[in-house]
């Protein structure tokens, strides 16, 4: 019987042939923490011992609330800061260089084949390089930090097959909001998910990385993607090792195959206040909104910069909105800089932020009022997600979000004339 990607890296791990429901105990390649590291040191310190088992195992990069918001968050930063000195932990990336899912395969720490463990459930966004990447609780950081193993139990797989060509303008944030409306945000509990199929296939590395980003965002223990020739060609250019490529036996058994055509898939959003309450942009079109945030792990990268910037460019936005815009990382910061888009989005009336999760969490920079809506390229949308529970969080693309950022209400883009495709 054929083995899944799964089966086939935590098998190989483990240094036996494993099955699904199996518990398997296993070393990570890396495991990565980021605001949550002085939570952990001090769990970690709990346990008994001194030094960390592997600090070149470790990477920490603070992202969450930066720079601080106030006196605790300032005090935990450095916290931190005192923590990976002692430790000697060197991987360690201050408030400057952004998103802990975008920092980390631009620095080299995510290759085919490698089995990464992160403090943050978002990890899962590993897969679309072909890792097998999974978030983890703090505790079980603090304990892979003594001893450098931890327990897995090997998922069963749910398969996804996207064939077809999406229609102009449509993206695979729409594909995965669709997703997500259709199986729920229960419906990969503690499975892993594969997406393949020709559209996955042609798919960009920033496309596919939304679609592993929220993986999660329907219990999937870990998202994956059979790494296409752009991915491995950005994946050689940041590291400098010898790699080993998985993918699922033909004769592999999933636990369940859906399948897409993505010529049916429309423009998405996921309404207040869940992620899998999901609708067609068409049938929410015309509400009202107060802020649009442009950010987050799932939709910052330069490709999604460009699409924002050619319909913002020589517009403005809506005089009641307020367009909050997060690069993910400093890289994309510098190279949107350079083509010379920032001006537009200045010119806009955007406002440019810091690379870095801004509001998303709720900590700081951009926290909503009472009763107030955004529209939001994040990937979560529960009561109090971005700081208030009085708000409301519509979840989108980077299109749906730069269209209606210009009339200060949601819209279908193939509705506006001047901002179709």
């Amino acid at each position: 019987m054929g083995k899944t990607f799964s089966e086939k890296i935590l098998g190989k791990k483990a240094g036996k042939p494993v099955a699904p429901g199996e518990i398997v105990e296993i070393e990570p390649d890396i495991a990565m923490s980021h605001d949550n590291t002085a939570a952990i040191s001090s769990t970690f310190y709990k346990i008994g011992v001194d030094k960390v088992y592997d600090p070149d195992k470790h990477v920490v990069i603070l992202d969450h609330c930066t720079p601080a918001a106030n006196e605790k968050f300032a005090q935990n930063h450095k916290d931190i800061r005192e923590f990976v000195a002692k430790q000697d932990i060197k991987n360690f990336y201050d408030i400057n260089e952004g998103i802990c899912h975008q920092v980390m395969p631009e620095k080299g720490y995510v290759w085919p084949g490698a089995l990464i463990v992160g403090a943050d459930s978002h990890t899962t966004s590993y897969g679309a390089f072909g890792a097998f990447s999974t978030g983890i609780g703090r505790s079980e950081m603090a304990v892979i930090m003594a001893c450098g193993k931890i327990w897995l139990r090997v998922p069963e797989t749910l398969k996804i097959v996207c064939d077809g060509e999406f229609q102009p303008g449509v993206t695979s944030k729409d594909l995965m909001l669709k997703i997500a409306g259709d199986i729920g945000a229960d419906g990969g509990l503690y499975r892993a998910i594969e997406f393949c199929g020709s559209g996955i296939d042609r798919m960009t590395l920033a496309s596919r990385f939304v679609m592993t980003n929220m993986a999660v965002e329907i219990g999937a223990k870990n998202g994956y993607m059979i790494p296409n020739d752009e991915v491995l060609d950005y994946v050689k250019s940041r590291i400098n090792r010898e790699f080993e490529m998985f993918e699922s036996d033909p004769d592999a058994v999933f636990d369940e195959v859906l399948h897409y055509n993505l010529a049916d898939i429309e423009p998405m959003v996921a309404k207040p206040h869940t992620v899998d309450n999901v609708a067609s942009v068409s049938t929410v079109r015309g509400t009202k909104i107060d802020q649009v945030f442009f950010g987050s792990c799932t939709n910052t990268r330069v490709e999604d910069f460009e699409v924002v910037v050619s319909i913002l460019k020589g517009k403005k936005v809506h005089p009641n909105v307020r367009m909050l815009v997060f690069p993910a990382s400093r890289e994309i910061f510098l190279e949107v800089l350079k083509r010379g888009w920032i001006a537009d989005f200045v010119e806009a009336g955007a406002i440019i932020m810091n690379p870095g999760c801004g509001p998303c969490m709720g900590n700081h920079e951009g926290v909503p009022a009472k009763g107030e809506v955004t529209l939001s390229t994040s990937n979560r949308n529960f009561k109090g997600r971005m700081g208030n529970k009085d708000a409301e969080i519509y979840l989108c693309s980077p299109r749906t979000a730069a269209v209606s950022a210009l009339t200060g209400r949601i819209e279908d883009f193939r509705e506006v004339v001047d901002c179709r495709l």
